[in-house]
């Protein structure tokens, strides 16, 4: 009797070893297959040739909104910044990546621009707020000094039709960052707003992507939070 409960257990134990192994080969040849592979490919083979180990890094990240901020370096010349957004990228994909788009640099601070896509995708708040606070979660684990702002979901021309389920995330966004200290919430969404309407010349064709107009508005709402100690 003994013998056979022995043998049961270590089926069980077989069992539950192998299902971790299984979802490890699974998440594996999910980043494996992801879109963003080459590009995030890309983004890191760039900065293994320009980044400085030794000095403090603020990395932006998230999707184009912040890797089509061309101007980003120049406009903080005081820090090394590092900025590893990917074009149409959700907080899901940059969960995935967060070890070559983020912990790899052992940050300083970072800004976090993710949702747009989300929302626009059909997804809801509360499911963005909870795979970003999973984002947070983790790079607290690896630095828990690291501060980390998470940039509003801005408004733009093309997605004006859902900016109700926008202006919910950034609510939960904002009451999210107050519990903790190490948390910083920039809004970017009322700057981009004149008297409850869009300001629209701040875009390019495509009334979503931002061009140099809309970049200075991100900058004087960003400017102090990346300068402090």
């Amino acid at each position: 009797m003994l013998e056979k409960l022995s043998f049961i257990k270590s089926l069980k134990q077989i069992e539950i070893v192998t299902a971790c192994l299984f979802f490890i080969s699974l998440a594996s040849f999910a980043q494996t297959q992801n879109v963003f592979t080459n590009e995030v490919k890309d983004i890191t083979k760039k900065y293994d040739s320009i980044w400085d180990s030794s000095k403090e890094t603020i990395v932006f990240t998230g999707s184009s909104s912040v890797r089509l901020w061309k101007k980003l370096e120049e406009e903080f010349p005081d820090h090394q910044i590092v900025n590893s957004g990917f074009g149409g990228s959700q907080a899901s994909d940059l969960l995935l990546f967060i070890d070559e788009l983020i912990l790899s640099y052992n940050p300083k601070k970072v800004f976090i621009y993710e949702g747009d896509n989300d929302l626009w995708s059909k997804k809801r708040p509360a499911n963005v707020l909870d795979t970003t606070a999973e984002i947070i979660r983790r790079i607290k684990a690896n630095n828990p000094s690291t501060q980390i702002i998470l940039i509003a979901a801005k408004p733009s021309i093309s997605r004006w039709k859902i900016r109700g389920k926008y202006k919910r995330l950034n609510r939960k966004m904002e009451r999210f960052t107050k519990k903790d200290a190490q948390l910083n919430y920039v809004d970017v969404w009322n700057p981009m707003l004149n008297k409850r309407k869009l300001i629209t010349n701040i875009f390019i064709e495509d009334g979503l992507h931002m061009n140099q107009k809309g970049y200075d508005i991100w900058y004087e709402a960003m400017k102090d939070l990346v300068n402090q100690p």
